[in-house]
């Protein structure tokens, strides 16, 4: 996928991750896909900060990193499955 996606802001509950794009696109990924995640506090999650240009989510205490391209190419992966 040769596109450049930028994160605006993340949100999360028990069940979903969610990325609000900055041309106003949500991507919507269920929290078990990441199971890096699925253990950490509220408080650990909401500390994210943006990378390489918000093409990225760094969680520094949780020493983990996600690009946002990936959560999109996981969900074409998971429809084609």
């Amino acid at each position: 996928m040769n596109i450049s996606v930028k994160g605006k802001s993340v949100h999360f509950d028990d069940r979903y991750l969610s990325v609000e794009l900055e041309d106003g696109r949500m991507i919507l990924t269920p929290m078990s896909w990441y199971k890096e995640l699925q253990n950490a506090t509220f408080k650990q999650l909401s500390n994210y900060q943006f990378i390489c240009q918000n093409t990225g989510i760094e969680w520094t205490e949780l020493d983990y990193h996600l690009s946002i391209e990936s959560m999109l190419l996981s969900q074409i992966e998971k429809k084609a499955a």
